[in-house]
C-alpha cells in the first residue's frame, strides 16, 4: 500500500525532522513517501505563510532523505521548478488547481519521476483520463489504463469535489472511475478541507478524516495521503484538516484491518 504522509508545508528544519522521526515506523511497513511542500503557491490570502522557497526547501528535504532514507514527494507549481525538484524528490505532485495545466504535466513527464496528479475540486473524474494521457503520451504511451499508468509512473489522487461554497464532498464513485486510468491515492485530509472557511484561509473538519479513509479502503484504493503534524492547531498551513501521528496510527490500524478482511 502506498502511504504518503508529512506536513502541509516546511515551516522549519526542526519541524520537518520532528515529524519525519514520528513517521519512521511506517516507512518499514508501507510503500512510504514523506511529503512536504517548499511553497504553497495557492494560499487564500497574500498574508498566508507559503514556505521557505524552492532552494531552501529542497535542501531540507534532501537532508530528510539522507538521514531517514525516505522517498520524497513535493508539489511543483511552475514548469521551471520541475527540473530542480526532480533532482531531490521521487514523486512530483501536480496540485489540484493545476491538474489540467498542459505545460506543467508535460514538463513533469519529461523526468524519470512518478507524477502524482491531484484531481481538481472542479473536475469530473472521467475527465482525469486526459490529464493522465498528457503524461503518458509524453512518455511514449498512447492508452490510459491502470497497467500503463503503473508502468509509466502516473498516479491520480482524489481530494474531494467542490460542493457549494466553502465545502468539499467525496463521491466514492470517483475512486472506482479513476482506477480505470491509473493507480488511485485517497487524500483523506484535504478531502475534509473547507476552502476559505476561516476568513482569508481554509478551515477543515479533521473528525471526518478517519471515516472517509475507512470508506475509501472499503471501496479499494492503491494508497492514502495524510497530512500530519505533531500540533495541527498551531500549524502554519492546513492545520484544521491535518492529523497527529497518534491519530494516523489509529486510522492505519483500521485500514489494515479492512484490507485484511477484503483479502480473505
Amino acid at each position: 500500500m502506498i502511504l504518503i504522509a508529512g506536513p502541509c508545508v516546511i515551516e522549519s528544519k526542526e519541524q520537518i525532522f520532528k515529524i519525519a522521526k514520528y513517521l519512521k515506523p511506517y516507512s518499514e511497513k508501507y510503500n512510504f513517501y514523506f511529503k512536504a511542500s517548499f511553497d504553497k503557491a495557492n494560499r487564500t490570502s497574500l498574508a498566508s505563510f507559503r514556505g521557505p522557497g524552492i532552494d531552501k526547501g529542497l535542501e531540507i528535504l534532501n537532508e530528510v532523505k539522507e538521514k531517514f532514507g525516505y522517498k520524497l514527494l513535493t508539489d511543483v507549481h511552475e514548469t521551471w521548478q520541475v527540473k530542480k525538484a526532480a533532482e531531490v524528490v521521487d514523486v512530483l505532485q501536480i496540485p489540484a488547481f493545476l491538474c489540467r495545466q498542459t505545460d506543467l504535466l508535460v514538463e513533469a513527464a519529461k523526468t524519470d519521476k512518478i507524477v502524482n496528479i491531484k484531481k481538481g475540486q472542479f473536475m469530473n473524474p472521467e475527465d482525469m483520463k486526459y490529464s493522465v494521457l498528457k503524461v503518458l503520451e509524453t512518455r511514449g504511451c498512447r492508452e490510459a489504463n491502470y497497467e500503463n499508468s503503473k508502468k509509466y509512473g502516473v498516479w491520480l489522487t482524489e481530494r474531494g469535489t467542490t460542493f457549494g461554497y466553502g465545502n468539499l464532498v467525496v463521491d466514492m464513485r470517483s475512486l472506482v472511475i479513476m482506477k480505470n486510468f491509473a493507480p488511485v491515492v485517497f487524500d483523506a485530509t484535504h478531502s475534509v478541507q473547507m476552502p476559505g472557511g476561516a476568513g482569508g484561509k481554509s478551515s477543515g473538519k479533521r473528525e471526518y478524516v478517519a471515516p472517509l479513509a475507512k470508506a475509501a479502503a472499503a471501496v479499494g484504493v492503491d494508497g492514502f495521503f495524510f497530512e500530519t503534524h505533531y500540533n495541527p492547531d498551531e500549524a502554519l498551513s492546513d492545520g484544521p484538516n491535518m492529523i497527529t501521528p497518534q491519530e494516523l496510527q489509529n486510522i492505519l490500524k483500521d485500514i489494515d484491518c479492512i484490507n485484511k478482511c477484503k483479502e480473505n
